[in-house]
C-alpha cells in the first residue's frame, strides 16, 4: 500500500508540474473555472491502471496575482474512488508556482492524522519563457511526523530539472506541439532513497500532455496520458 501511494505521489508532483492555459498569466497553466481535464495512468506493458480527473474551481485575482485552485479524482482501473485533493497554483504573470504544501495527496496524509507533522519544502515553478536548454530551479517537499516520541522524515525531491528538446506527442486527446522536460524525482523514507527519472510534455495552451516515469536504467516503470480536455 506505502509503495502505491507514493507511486501515486510522484505521478501527481509530474502532472502538477505543468497543466495548461491560454490566459495572459501563464502560457502553460488553466486559470479558467470550470476548465476540465483527464488523465489515464499506464503500466509499463501499456495496461490501463486508473483515471484522474481534475477540475478548476476557484480563481481568484488579487494583489497582482492570479491564485486558482485545482481539485483532483483518482479512481482505480475498476473505477473505485482511491483518494481526492486539492491543489494551489499562483501565477504573477512571470509564470507559475505550485504550493509544495499541496504536494502530498490527502492519501499520504490521512495516514498520519493522529499524529504530530509538519510539512516544509519549495514550490515547483514553470516560467512562461521555456526554451531547449534551460535549467528549471529544483523543487521539495519534507513531512516531518512525531509519533510516540520517534521522529520520521518523508522527502521528495525534483531536482536536475531541465529542457531536451521540442517534438510533437499524439494521445487520445489529440496531437500536440511540446517542450520535453526532465527531472529526476528524489524520494526519501526512513533511510531509504529511492530515484526515478521522468519526462513530462508539455504544450502551449493545453499543458501537460503525457508523462513517463522510469528505473535508473532508463526502463518505463509508468506513464500517464492526456485523454480528455474541456475547456
Amino acid at each position: 500500500m506505502k509503495k502505491t501511494i507514493l507511486g501515486l505521489t510522484l505521478a501527481i508532483l509530474f502532472v502538477t508540474q505543468a497543466i495548461f492555459s491560454q490566459d495572459s498569466c501563464s502560457k502553460y497553466y488553466p486559470l479558467v473555472e470550470g476548465t476540465t481535464f483527464q488523465y489515464t495512468m499506464y503500466n509499463k506493458k501499456g495496461k490501463s491502471e486508473g483515471v484522474t480527473d481534475y477540475t478548476i474551481t476557484n480563481v481568484d485575482n488579487s494583489g497582482g496575482e492570479t491564485r486558482a485552485t485545482m481539485s483532483m479524482k483518482f479512481a482505480d482501473k475498476k473505477g473505485k474512488e482511491v483518494f481526492t485533493s486539492d491543489y494551489t497554483y499562483t501565477c504573477t504573470g512571470k509564470g507559475i508556482k505550485i504550493d509544495y504544501n499541496s504536494l502530498l495527496p490527502e492519501a499520504m496524509t490521512s495516514q498520519f492524522k493522529d499524529m504530530e507533522y509538519e510539512i516544509t519544502g519549495t514550490d515547483i515553478e514553470l516560467p512562461n519563457n521555456l526554451s531547449v536548454g534551460q535549467t528549471l530551479d529544483d523543487a521539495n517537499v519534507t513531512m516531518a511526523i512525531s509519533m510516540a516520541g520517534v521522529n520520521m522524515n518523508i522527502e521528495v525531491n525534483m531536482i536536475n530539472r531541465k529542457v531536451e528538446k521540442q517534438e510533437n506527442v499524439t494521445t487520445p486527446a489529440g496531437t500536440f506541439d511540446c517542450y520535453v522536460l526532465y527531472n529526476d524525482t528524489q524520494s526519501k523514507t526512513m533511510g531509504a532513497t529511492q530515484t526515478f527519472p521522468s519526462r513530462l510534455w508539455v504544450s502551449e495552451g493545453v499543458g501537460m500532455v503525457k508523462q513517463e516515469t522510469y528505473r535508473k536504467d532508463g526502463t518505463l516503470t509508468n506513464s500517464m496520458a492526456l485523454t480528455q480536455l474541456s475547456k
